[in-house]
């Protein structure tokens, strides 16, 4: 799916990688998909379109873009998403357009989104996509950090929290798997997988023309 979009100094094209992270609610994902962002201007954020109302301090085509269901479903139909979910009674999903055009401008692209996501991402782009599955370092812990936020009701804590369990379920279904004790360590692997998986030489898609280059030179004497 990605395009040869990239290169680095010696000139090695490479395709693009769809970096994903997965987490339960409160596992830390967003924090470090944020640090990830200020961190690397060659990355960028795919924004879900999402039918659930806007929150105070949300921002439309920033935070999500928010349509309503009749909308979502066209766009189902016009197969205009590479993935979408069922998530907390609400639709979310992502839009192919802007993905694409982000990697046809030298960007990454980073995903926040769920296992259903990121399984339906990988059957569509194969080996552009990189999963990254974050754990909480225990259930108690998730909980206090849920409650800690002082933004959501028992009652949808609670939904979240029998929904973590079904999700770190699915943890074998992720490339890379993770667990978010310190925070600022958790941030570190993540940013060493995104370099390591950047530099595969299966993504290398210049190589063999530098090789080629590179051998003829020691063929010839020069």
């Amino acid at each position: 799916m990605a395009d040869t979009i990239q290169s680095d100094p010696h000139g090695f094209k490479r395709r693009g990688v769809l970096f994903v992270l997965s987490s339960p609610s409160g596992a830390g994902k967003s924090t470090i998909a944020r640090k990830l962002l200020g961190a690397d201007d060659s990355l960028k954020m795919s924004v879900s379109a999402t039918t659930r109302a806007i929150r105070p301090g949300e921002e439309d085509g920033r935070d999500y873009h928010f349509v309503d269901l009749e909308r979502f479903r066209q766009m189902v139909s016009d197969n205009e998403f590479l993935e979408w979910a069922h998530v907390f009674g609400h639709r979310y999903g992502t839009p192919r357009a802007p993905v694409e055009a982000m990697l046809k401008s030298g960007r990454d692209v980073l995903f926040d989104i769920d296992w259903q996501g990121a399984q339906q991402l990988h059957q569509i782009a194969g080996g552009d996509v990189v999963r990254v599955f974050i754990l909480p370092p225990s259930m108690v812990e998730l909980e206090r950090r849920l409650r800690g936020r002082g933004t959501d009701s028992d009652a949808v804590i609670d939904g979240r929290m029998a929904r973590a369990a079904n999700e770190i379920a699915h943890w074998d279904g992720y490339d890379y798997v993770l667990c978010n004790d310190d925070a600022d360590k958790c941030f570190r692997d993540v940013q060493t997988i995104l370099q390591a998986e950047r530099m595969k030489r299966s993504r290398q898609t210049g190589l063999i023309g530098f090789i080629r280059k590179l051998t003829r030179t020691v063929a010839d004497g020069e």
